[in-house]
């Protein structure tokens, strides 16, 4: 079976987009998570990607539930 892949919207991968790598993120290209602010596009959103396949998916949220990630991470909260 042959498995295509969804191009995604223009602003996630055109030259413009800005990605920002997480200060998470290892020195040896592990664990590799980018961030792009979208909220002045159309879609309005968050996107983060995995940046060893910046080619491949992209998840998509609202500014606010980015927020709410970011404070459970620097809060050292752990989901159920």
């Amino acid at each position: 079976m042959t498995q295509t892949r969804t191009p995604m919207a223009p602003e996630l991968t055109d030259a413009s987009a800005q990605w920002f790598k997480s200060s998470y993120s290892d020195g040896a290209g592990n664990n590799c998570v980018e961030v792009a602010d979208l909220t002045a596009t159309a879609y309005a959103v968050i996107a983060i990607r995995d940046s060893k396949d910046p080619q491949g998916a992209a998840l998509l949220i609202a500014p606010s539930s980015f927020a709410a990630i970011v404070e459970g991470v620097r809060s050292g909260r752990r989901g159920s």
